[in-house]
């Protein structure tokens, strides 16, 4: 109950990578185990002691904090403070070696693409809310 909270706290706001994922799921996976009081020589299954325990994948949350803080943003007047980031002009920033730095943009269409949800849909809380929702499975 209070773990997962205090591991995700401002998780609205990071441009999560996989390995990132990788490593918030082993954490959380080695706490679900130590609270259910099994061990790896067990040899349970992570989906067996997610179902027992109740709860949903860590990922899934994730992209439920982020799509919720999307749509309090998209549903914020185009002259908040907030909005006014969406269309900065950043071609006057150097950039740097390397792949580029995964925005918090590009993981947003992602998950709207995976989620087959559309910017409009925003607008409408009570369904945007509903599609994003991810139940725990108890």
């Amino acid at each position: 109950m209070v773990v997962r909270p205090a591991m995700l706290y401002g998780a609205e706001c990071w441009p999560l990578k996989e390995k990132h994922n990788t490593k918030l799921s082993v954490a959380e996976m080695r706490m679900l185990r130590w609270m259910s009081g099994f061990t790896l020589r067990d040899r349970i299954r992570n989906e067996h002691i997610r179902e027992k325990i109740g709860v949903a994948l860590v990922e899934d949350k994730i992209r439920e904090s982020r799509l919720r803080w999307f749509g309090h943003i998209k549903r914020r007047p185009s002259d908040d403070p907030v909005r006014r980031v969406e269309v900065l002009d950043l071609t006057y920033v150097k950039k740097g070696r390397g792949r580029p730095k995964k925005t918090l943009l590009e993981n947003i269409r992602n998950d709207l693409s995976l989620l087959d949800l559309n910017e409009n849909l925003t607008f409408n809380r009570a369904q945007w809310r509903k599609r994003i929702h991810v139940a725990d499975p108890t």
